[in-house]
């Protein structure tokens, strides 16, 4: 376990991520870059994070960008539809005074096609100060310029030259800056697409001036161990275990469920992944479960397995929208808040309470944070799984189907979350009998 890269403060986060440009409902086309004071809208959302059972805000792109923050035009200046430096110091302010930690979203595999350095570069070739920040492919475009590696073919975002000493001190001068800002750690966009050296290099730098920065990367596929020790990351994103989830509540097939939280109880012996059943990159989970009984199921999974949890916003309100893959296709799971509390569905509150129920049960029992699964149950539409750590143990039993059921509950002693009764069995064990669409955190008999 590389616990000498999670901050001990880590064990109890629980992350309420927000893609900014689109909460505050700023242009995201590039059509009109007015500045505006757009993230003081967020600190009126602070408390309702707080209440939600949040003590982290996860910030998406805030830096000088062209359109949705990805293709970055200055690493070091607030983007102005969102502020500035005294609107960003005053944020980070707001959620300390109310125990919330900052984390950041940092774009660095790639800038954007307007970035000074690259505009420079293609203005002057070669001799340009940064030439050496790009990688050239070969050949020439329509126009006779030079071709430089782009990120995943989108013609709009630039990669870096890693291997360029100078480029892993822009980065990690970057962000170094805004932790003496304020910010508690970052969350590396494209981390697989960047080669592990490269952040084996920059980290411990970063770690030396702020030791207690969490440092997360975004990785969707391949080996997470693996990468995690090579890079020097305290974690990764936990995209198997979202896949999974909705997967297997969609199919009925808690098989699935099973090997991937067995490969998750793997995981856990190197690194504490950053888990989530929503972000800003995915359908949103209300959109995605075919059987909106099954959202709870999804949520309990989260709360209840082993990793530094995350919410997206508006999934606490069971926000629906689906991705798409064309220019605006993800803005329909990027979607503005409304300007207060009053302007969210009465139909969302129900969902907002039952995140409130599961992440205070966690709050509760932050030995989860490292907590393995054992499968004791699995039958068609029921599992029931034992999750511990440090001597600690929960029970937790889902019922997918339509009909009641009966799911053994080995130990169980009273009800924590959710509902059921409990009954002895023929052979003297403990029974769950959960309603249709059921589902119950037990605690152990004492």
């Amino acid at each position: 376990m590389n616990a000498d890269r999670e901050p001990a403060w880590v064990r109890h986060a629980v992350w309420w991520h927000v893609y900014p440009l689109g909460f505050t409902g700023a242009d995201t086309t590039g059509a009109d870059r007015r500045p505006a004071h757009r993230l003081r809208q967020l600190v009126d959302w602070l408390d309702y994070a707080v209440r939600l059972g949040a003590n982290g805000l996860a910030l998406g792109p805030i830096f000088a960008s062209s359109t949705h923050g990805y293709d970055t035009l200055d690493h070091l200046r607030i983007d102005p539809r969102l502020g500035d430096d005294a609107d960003f110091d005053d944020l980070v302010a707001q959620c300390h005074a109310r125990g919330l930690r900052v984390l950041l979203d940092g774009v660095f595999n790639h800038v954007g096609r307007a970035h000074p350095a690259f505009v420079e570069l293609l203005d002057r070739g070669e001799a340009a100060p940064h030439a050496d920040w790009f990688v050239p492919t070969g050949g020439s475009g329509a126009d006779g310029r030079r071709r430089y590696a782009t990120f995943e073919g989108h013609d709009g975002l630039v990669t870096l030259a890693h291997a360029n000493p100078a480029v892993a001190d822009h980065i990690t001068d970057v962000m170094v800056h805004w932790l003496d800002r304020g910010a508690d750690g970052w969350r590396l966009d494209a981390a697989y697409a960047v080669p592990a050296e490269f952040w084996a290099r920059v980290l411990p730098r970063v770690r030396r001036a702020h030791p207690q920065a969490y440092l997360v990367g975004e990785v969707i596929h391949g080996d997470y161990p693996d990468f995690v020790r090579r890079s020097g990351l305290a974690a990764v994103t936990q995209y198997e275990l979202w896949k999974s989830v909705w997967s297997a509540l969609n199919d009925t097939n808690l098989f699935e469920l099973d090997w991937t939280l067995r490969r998750h109880n793997d995981l856990l012996d190197t690194f504490v992944p950053l888990t989530f059943v929503g972000n800003h990159d995915v359908t949103r989970l209300a959109s995605r479960l075919r059987e909106p009984r099954h959202l709870p199921h999804a949520l309990v999974v989260l709360c209840t397995v082993g990793g530094t949890p995350s919410v997206y916003y508006g999934d606490e309100q069971a926000f629906t929208g689906v991705k798409e893959e064309r220019v605006g296709g993800d803005d329909a799971i990027r979607p503005a808040f409304p300007a207060g509390e009053d302007g969210l569905a009465a139909e969302g509150w129900p969902t907002f309470r039952l995140h409130q129920q599961l992440i205070g049960l966690r709050r509760r029992h932050p030995w989860l944070h490292r907590a393995k699964v054992r499968v004791l149950h699995l039958a068609g539409g029921q599992l029931t799984y034992e999750t511990s750590a440090d001597g600690q143990r929960l029970l937790v039993a889902l019922n997918l189907a339509g009909e009641p059921a009966d799911c053994p509950a080995p130990g169980a002693g009273h009800v924590l979350g959710g509902a059921a009764d409990l009954v002895r069995a023929r052979g003297g064990d403990t029974v769950a009998r959960l309603a249709p669409f059921g589902w119950a955190v037990l605690a152990p008999a004492a």
